[in-house]
């Protein structure tokens, strides 16, 4: 059988979109359905649980990211190392970030 393509809009110079038939209906037509009072409803609930969704999921998600930075991760090694130096007696910093002891240096000239 042969396959009846549809026409494309305007074909017919009388025939409108479905479009501009629902926004002369209703003005405020938001897309969601002919009915006025549908409409209206649909965008309504749409629109709360759309934002509803994007702030509980974004709250959700920023709470749950991993820590950016490595900050958390830094203050806790800092505490590890102090409670470490104050353990075994030694100052919290010194001047020399390696070992002096186990540097191998070029011989003087």
């Amino acid at each position: 059988g042969a396959v009846a393509l549809p026409r494309p809009l305007g074909a017919d110079p009388h025939e409108e979109e479905p479009m501009a038939v629902a926004q002369r209906k209703n003005p405020d037509y938001h897309g969601f359905s002919a009915d006025p009072d549908a409409d209206l409803l649909n965008m309504r609930a749409v629109f709360l649980c759309g934002i509803s969704i994007a702030i509980v999921l974004g709250s959700v998600f920023l709470h749950y990211i991993p820590d950016y930075g490595l900050t958390q991760w830094a203050r806790r090694e800092a505490e590890i190392q102090v409670r470490e130096r104050e353990r075994l007696g030694l100052p919290l910093l010194t001047s020399n970030y390696y070992d002096p002891a186990r540097l191998t240096l070029p011989p003087p000239q």
